[in-house]
């Protein structure tokens, strides 16, 4: 018979072993926004002078390039995410809270405490009522504090801030070597704890006050003696959060965070029963926390590839980042059969049924991205991996293969490649003018591509969307590319397209801010991936979209452009 031990171990393992996924459908499901929501689109009217004009079009494209009756996009084109997405994007930040949230709980730092605080309540009430009544607002007090904190970051670095940051290769650096640190910690070499006096002032202000201000600090020694286990997690969810482009993003995920946090104590106190079938404290505690420092490890990786693709490096390849997974999943899955033994670990005599599963489901992700090393696409691995362009060896034809018809004439060799590089098997430009020209000289319209080295989506439907036979096909057949990266801040512009944007606030001096301002100003939207099908005047065929990961509506999608490109001509 398996212990309740066991049993509870398993359940833990479980959302240990998924956390990642938890927290990437967050990411995935959302369009990354490179300067945040909350700036100010300006609409540029169909009699604006030349001038204003100029802000939009590359210094050195012609008139009739982009004349300035063509530079007006209704609100109702407008690609700024509705309403209804941004709510969309809230709760999938609030759920990857609450689910981070029920994993800290089930860490060391936090477990333990459960029976201890619900008995201190008790005691001190001097009856169940009252001692319900203050395991609420103990339990609202963590929300209190964790919600406070999430405004408290947005109100620092500011919406706009924090996006730029989420998009900065020495950001993504120093999370990594962060995540690094946290994952050996969880290993056992060493505990991250907050400066003791500060612990032992809030604790001492616990014990002297009374009433609603003792419960309070109550809750935010908590906060202060569990960060050991808590901070990584708040640290990714924040993360994940303030790349979404909401304002509310990091408070929603913290809601969501604390609220899973507080539930267990508070039903604990008003259901004695839910206390009494709790596991007790063990060593399977300990299994729990290691296994994140696995899934930490791994994560940090993604990280380090965004520094990668935002520093071109072109060293972190992807088939060093297939490599690592698969070894780091290896290593947990032999943990978990008890062959390998942190400081902290209990004795493991035999190998229960269900560690046994869990050790199987970890060497079975490890096989699954084994064929990832000869070009495989990994889907589960969409977005977190560095893109295809940076495999070295492709195996797999994916989404590459011989030249397509209509690339005849298509230059050798295009601007700025040696620093881009584009999708496995498309042939693109990386600037709006060299692009729009080459458009021209072959009739066809264009299909802008706003993206970004650090936009999850952008490589998600590059892998997943863009191989599909039909869309692969309408891209390139039917269109001239132009990615336009929104991030890039290597590549410097030249001194006459260089100017000051009303909307950034700032001037336009590397590539990444000059296409951000052309989105922002031209098409309404500073959120990445946006797919722009236009004729050579750069006006809309139809409405600009994001991210379509149906591969059957997004060839609709594009087919809707030629037929109008077709019509209008």
């Amino acid at each position: 018979m398996i212990s309740g031990n066991y049993l509870t171990s398993v359940k833990a393992l479980v959302i240990g072993l998924f956390i990642f996924l938890g927290t990437g459908s967050a990411v995935w499901a959302q369009e990354a926004d490179t300067t945040m929501s909350d700036l100010e689109f300006t609409e540029i009217s169909s009699d604006a002078a030349p001038a204003d004009t100029a802000a939009v079009a590359p210094a050195n494209t012609t008139k009739d390039s982009v004349s300035s009756d063509t530079t007006t996009v209704k609100a109702d084109t407008k690609a700024a995410a509705p309403s209804a997405e941004k709510s969309k994007t809230l709760w999938e930040t609030f759920i990857a809270g609450l689910v981070g949230g029920f994993l800290a709980f089930l860490m060391p730092c936090i477990f333990p405490m459960v029976p201890l605080t619900i008995s201190y309540f008790t005691k001190r009430a001097g009856s169940k009522g009252k001692g319900i009544g203050q395991a609420l607002i103990y339990g609202l007090s963590i929300i209190v504090i964790y919600v406070a904190f999430g405004l408290l970051i947005t109100v620092i670095f500011g919406s706009a801030g924090l996006n730029a940051l989420s998009a900065s290769g020495l950001f993504n650096f120093l999370f990594f070597i962060l995540l690094v640190v946290f994952a050996i910690s969880f290993f056992g070499a060493f505990e991250i704890t907050l400066p003791s006096s500060f612990v032992n002032k809030i604790d001492s202000k616990a014990d002297n006050s009374k009433g609603l201000l003792g419960i309070f600090f109550m809750a935010a020694s908590l906060a202060l003696v569990s960060f050991s286990c808590t901070g990584p997690i708040i640290g990714t969810l924040l993360v994940d959060a303030s790349s979404k482009g909401e304002l509310l993003g990091p408070a929603i995920g913290m809601f969501g965070f604390s609220l899973a946090l507080a539930l267990p104590f508070t039903l604990s106190a008003i259901f004695p029963g839910f206390l009494s079938s709790m596991p007790k404290s063990g060593g399977w505690l300990n299994s729990v926390k290691v296994c994140l420092g696995f899934l930490e490890l791994a994560l940090a990786l993604k990280f380090l590839s965004s520094a990668d693709l935002a520093w071109h490096w072109e060293w972190f390849d992807r088939e060093i980042f297939l490599v690592l997974w698969i070894v780091i999943f290896v290593l947990m899955g032999v943990y978990l059969l008890g062959k390998i033994k942190f400081s902290h670990d209990s004795d493991v005599p035999y190998v229960s049924v269900p560690r046994l599963f869990f050790a199987i489901l970890s060497f079975s992700f490890a096989v699954y991205m084994v064929p990832g090393l000869w070009g495989a696409p990994v889907s589960v691995l969409s977005g977190l991996a560095p893109p295809m362009n940076t495999q070295d060896f492709i195996l797999t034809a994916g989404g590459s293969g011989p030249s397509v018809a209509g690339t005849k004439g298509f230059p050798a060799k295009v601007k700025y490649s040696e620093s881009l590089k584009p999708p496995v098997g498309f042939k693109v430009f990386f600037e709006l003018e060299e692009g729009l020209a080459y458009a021209k000289e072959v009739g066809k319209p264009v299909m802008l591509d706003f993206t970004g080295h650090t936009c999850v989506n952008c490589r998600r439907m590059e892998d997943l969307v863009w191989i599909d036979k039909e869309v692969g096909r309408l891209i390139k057949e039917e269109y001239v590319l132009i990615q336009l990266y929104a991030d890039d801040r290597n590549i410097k512009m030249e001194p006459g397209k260089i100017h000051y944007s009303e909307i950034l606030k700032r001037k336009t001096d590397d590539l990444g801010y000059w296409n951000l301002d052309f989105q922002a100003t031209k098409y309404g939207s500073n959120a990445q991936p946006l797919y722009v099908l236009a004729g050579h005047d750069l006006v809309p065929l139809v409405k600009p979209q994001g991210a379509i990961f149906d591969a059957k509506e997004y060839a609709a999608y594009l087919q809707s452009g030629v037929d109008a490109y077709k019509g209008k001509k």
